[in-house]
């Protein structure tokens, strides 16, 4: 039985990408241990602008938080409760970027700054 040249030359490149496949894929997975941080909750990234304005929000609203401690406008209780409210969204940070290689998209950031914006409305009505 004889084949095209069309079917052969199909062979050759699908056999040829199922022996490189498990190459790039392993190629893919290799990190380098002197990387730099990837950005993250608390890690500072040029290249990551969205992470850096939800990490200053978040340190803002706990400096806020402990300045009405500090100065008796929060109790324990109401400040404990704020804390905890940017707790999750510090936690909520966490995951999108797990889920996304340590990236917020755009939709993740919104949201997360739409849940500062209420935590940040909630602190100044508990200080007030």
């Amino acid at each position: 039985m004889h084949m095209p040249k069309k079917i052969i030359h199909l062979l050759l490149i699908l056999g040829t990408a199922a022996l490189l496949l498990p190459l790039c894929s392993a190629v893919g997975q290799t990190t380098n241990s002197t990387s730099a941080p990837v950005a993250g909750p608390g890690v500072v990234d040029p290249g990551h602008s969205g992470v850096n304005e939800v990490d200053n929000r978040l340190e803002n609203q706990k400096d806020r938080i402990q300045q009405g401690v500090n100065n008796g406008t929060l109790d324990s209780q109401q400040a404990h409760r704020l804390a905890r409210n940017d707790q999750r969204i510090a936690n909520q940070e966490k995951r999108d970027m797990a889920a996304n290689g340590g990236h917020l998209t755009r939709g993740e950031q919104k949201q997360l700054n739409r849940e500062l914006n209420h935590n940040n409305r909630k602190i100044y009505r508990e200080k007030h």
